[in-house]
């Protein structure tokens, strides 16, 4: 009776295993994409080279980056709840295509990295602090 109890828990255990290995994998880095327009009106050049990019510093989608698209179609006060789906998912990091978006991702959370692109001063923003060294 031993014996056989000691087989069913090999059995049993060689058949968990496998799916705990895979549960052990570290998991793809995942970037939020988020832009205040659609994804019609943003250029697809511009969206090539964002993703050309990626691909220069190794990142490739679908193969070792996700990344989850998010426009507001113009709609800025979406971009709150956009980016609090996106906190909620704890994506790896923010890319904030648009000033809108950036400050929604800066409103959301201080504990993912955000990526911002912005044609104005982001210290005036508010996006970027000044930190003055002790003296």
């Amino acid at each position: 009776m031993r014996r056989r109890d000691f087989i069913k828990g090999i059995v049993g255990s060689a058949t968990v295993w496998p799916s705990a290995t895979r549960a052990q994998q570290p998991t793809m880095p995942v970037i939020g994409f988020v832009n205040a327009g659609s994804a019609r009106g943003l250029g697809q050049g511009e969206l090539q080279a964002y993703l050309k990019g990626l691909g220069e510093t190794g990142y490739v989608e679908g193969q070792n980056v996700l990344i989850e698209y998010r426009w507001a179609e113009g709609q800025t006060d979406r971009l709150p709840g956009i980016m609090a789906d996106l906190v909620h998912r704890q994506v790896t990091v923010i890319a904030a295509t648009t000033t809108p978006a950036a400050l929604a991702a800066q409103a959301v959370t201080t504990t993912i990295p955000i990526v911002f692109e912005t044609g104005s001063d982001p210290i005036q923003l508010g996006l970027v602090a000044i930190r003055r060294a002790a003296t």
